[in-house]
């Protein structure tokens, strides 16, 4: 098992073919909630934060780094959530701003 141990980033997991625990349904969450203006992600050091961010980043928009995103939530779990979802896959301008590498 090759698991992605210090990966923040959801294009090289795939790209590398690690192995990795499903967090799809992360973006369904985040469509379902209507209430919130904003949402505050807060978890501890090394908890997935920035990962999970990556996903939704690759999720919205249509090209990540030069490379099309299409196709590459067929086989995760959001796929079978269906097509209200994967009707806004690749359909947002996407502006991803860390500070993970900031000390």
């Amino acid at each position: 098992m090759q698991l992605p141990i210090g990966y923040d980033d959801f294009g090289k997991i795939l790209e590398n073919q690690l192995d990795f625990i499903d967090k799809s349904l992360f973006i369904k969450d985040i469509f379902d909630n209507k209430t919130a203006k904003a949402i505050i992600i807060t978890r501890p050091r090394r908890f997935g934060k920035t990962l999970n961010l990556s996903i939704l980043h690759y999720f919205l928009t249509s090209k990540v780094y030069g490379k099309p995103t299409k196709g590459l939530f067929d086989n995760l779990k959001i796929a079978n959530c269906g097509d209200h979802y994967l009707n806004h896959q690749g359909k947002y301008p996407v502006i991803s701003v860390t500070f993970k590498d900031i000390k």
